[in-house]
């Protein structure tokens, strides 16, 4: 056992000044040449594997002791008693019965009346059908107005469908009949009383629309839609409009692939010019285009790369002078989207153009005190390139920002029409209480802002603001559009049984031209044109609502609660504070 210790402390020794030499070695290294004499071979030399469990020659080896051990066990007394679990309840969701059909019906001073009734029915697991009537009326009586100012505004609607589990299409059949007075008559010294009285302020549209829908799944044809529009007024004027959009889906070496096309037709006819009776003049425009766009995504970046290419045909008469104009336009259809973090934060940009195809039917949903003497042309909107961000402030809190600039040629602009006290005509529009259209070229560049939010399920809040700086080519201004529009709205569910909202919005200064009367003692009058500023106005609309019951609901409703005394058009004022009572009621038949 000795000379085995021994053995053990020698080479340990021994190799610990193996060691230390080693490292006084490595501190002094030099250089060396080495002659190589032949390629290296490198050999492994066998390996001698340590056994994990050695045996030990130990002589004294130590015997393990034994050890026991007891338990003593003994009862202890407690008055600790569980009670047993029990699961918890929840509070079940009430569900909400859903019916197939409503009425509501209200009334409110300036002799408004406001009516709605909607019918549908099942009539088997995938087949439906719908009715929708509307009507809104008002008596007028707007302040110092010496015109009719009444107004109504009805219609009825009808609609069968089919939902199956590849195929979904319907067909809707619609009519619906204005009734509009041209009461912003300016005030000219040579309108009497018996002038006014004899001036016939009355115009009525009337519009057939008969259309449809065809939605396909699994297929690369998805979706095409149809209508055919008769569009007429009390002056003789009439105008058909025939459209068809069909799309295409499909695939090409592994990427999206997505056509549009687009067959637009309009064509119409006036019996008069705004300042002659018997000149009629007919028109017609065939729009004919296709669009293109590839789909690509990968990770954060979404981008859509395409163009539209269109063909377009316009033809027009007035006094025997026939113009026919055929063109090709080409515009870029790009847009792109990333997400800088996540779905919070989200650039994007985009290059989009189109040939917009204008109408009498689309000038008098934006301006109903149109004359039946128009000119109808499409526009060309050469280029729209915006950039913004979007995304959320807050798990219920979005917003979206954007800088734009858009080029179009060709954009109709409402202007006021002049009266010429030596003209023949002496229809209800012609005392210079009517608007025209007229044509140029303007670039907008624009900013526009939008903040969405979501307090709670029962609160909602919505504000958007848009700048627009007007820039054209033959015109001093870009008539009749504003440069700022600001919005706000609010909506707030109290409890089961109330409701309530609001919405706020102003629209800046516009500019339009006007006749002016110089002298009032000259006879026949002088006039002059004048550029005037149409003050910018502010309306507050709000509503509260009482639900008596699952079917009934009653409500209170106020427009231009700031009585607000504004020109919408020029010589055109709003009606002051509106209030409208009515009732809603649900019901299944």
């Amino acid at each position: 056992m000795n000379k085995f210790k021994l053995n053990i402390t020698l080479l340990v020794l021994f190799t610990s000044v193996q060691l230390a030499m080693a490292q006084v070695k490595e501190g002094t290294i030099g250089s060396e040449v080495v002659n190589i004499v032949k390629p290296y071979t490198p050999t492994i030399s066998d390996a001698f594997k340590v056994k994990e469990t050695p045996v030990l020659k130990d002589e004294d080896e130590q015997k393990k002791e034994a050890i026991q051990y007891r338990i003593f066990s003994f009862p202890v007394a407690s008055t600790f008693a569980p009670n047993k679990g029990k699961a918890a309840a929840l509070d079940p969701v009430k569900k909400e019965k859903l019916y197939d059909n409503y009425a509501t019906l209200g009334f409110g001073n300036y002799g408004t009346a406001n009516a709605e009734l909607f019918l549908s029915k099942s009539i088997s697991n995938t087949s439906y059908f719908g009715t929708m009537l509307r009507h809104l009326s008002s008596q007028g009586g707007i302040k110092d107005v010496v015109l009719e100012d009444k107004y109504a505004n009805t219609s009825v609607d009808v609609t069968y469908g089919v939902r199956e589990r590849n195929l979904s299409w319907n067909l809707d059949l619609g009519f619906k009949n204005q009734m509009f007075n041209w009461y912003g008559l300016p005030n000219y010294s040579l309108f009497t009383d018996a002038i006014i009285q004899d001036i016939d302020s009355k115009q009525t549209y009337n519009t057939i629309a008969l259309g449809g829908k065809l939605h396909l799944k699994n297929s690369f044809f998805t979706e095409v839609g149809t209508q055919f529009k008769h569009f007429s007024d009390a002056f003789g004027s009439a105008e058909n409009r025939f459209f068809i959009k069909p799309q295409f889906d499909f695939k090409v070496m592994d990427q999206k692939v997505k056509t549009d096309f687009v067959f637009d037709y309009v064509g119409g006819d006036f019996e008069r010019r705004i300042d002659l009776i018997n000149s009629a003049y007919n028109y017609s425009a065939l729009n004919f285009g296709f669009s293109p766009r590839i789909f690509y995504q990968q990770d954060d970046l979404s981008v859509q790369v395409g163009a539209s290419v269109f063909y377009a045909v316009l033809n027009r008469n007035t006094i025997g002078m026939p113009v026919n104009k055929n063109s090709i336009y080409i515009y870029p259809n790009i847009k792109a989207s990333y997400k800088l973090v996540g779905d919070i934060l989200v650039a994007y940009a985009g290059a989009e153009g189109g040939l917009q195809q204008n109408s009498y039917a689309d000038f008098v949903d934006e301006n109903p005190f149109v004359s039946p003497t128009l000119f109808i042309e499409p526009t060309d909107n050469k280029y729209d390139i915006y950039a913004g961000l979007k995304g959320k402030l807050a798990n219920s809190v979005s917003f979206n920002v954007k800088a734009s600039f858009l080029n179009q040629d060709n954009k109709a602009l409402f202007l006021h029409n002049k009266f010429n006290v030596l003209s023949t005509n002496r229809e209800g529009y012609a005392y210079g209480n009517s608007f025209g259209v007229v044509y140029d070229n303007v670039k907008t560049m624009g900013l526009f802002g939008e903040l969405k939010a979501e307090f709670s399920k029962n609160i909602s809040f919505g504000l958007d603001g848009t700048f627009s700086n007007y820039s054209t080519n033959i015109a001093s201004q870009a008539w009749n559009l504003p440069q700022l529009k600001l919005g706000s709205s609010l909506a707030v569910t109290i409890n089961e049984k109330w409701y309530a909202g609001a919405h706020v919005f102003y629209v800046g200064e516009r500019k339009d031209l006007i006749s002016v009367q110089s002298d009032a003692t000259v006879f026949p009058p002088d006039f002059s044109d004048q550029t005037v500023t149409l003050k910018g106005y502010f309306d507050l609309n709000a509503h509260v609502g009482y639900q008596y019951n699952a079917r009934l609901t009653a409500y209170l409703k106020g427009n231009n609660l700031a009585n607000q005394q504004y020109d919408r058009w020029a010589n055109f004022p709003v009606q002051g504070i509106q209030v409208l009572i009515g009732a809603n009621y649900k019901f299944d038949f």
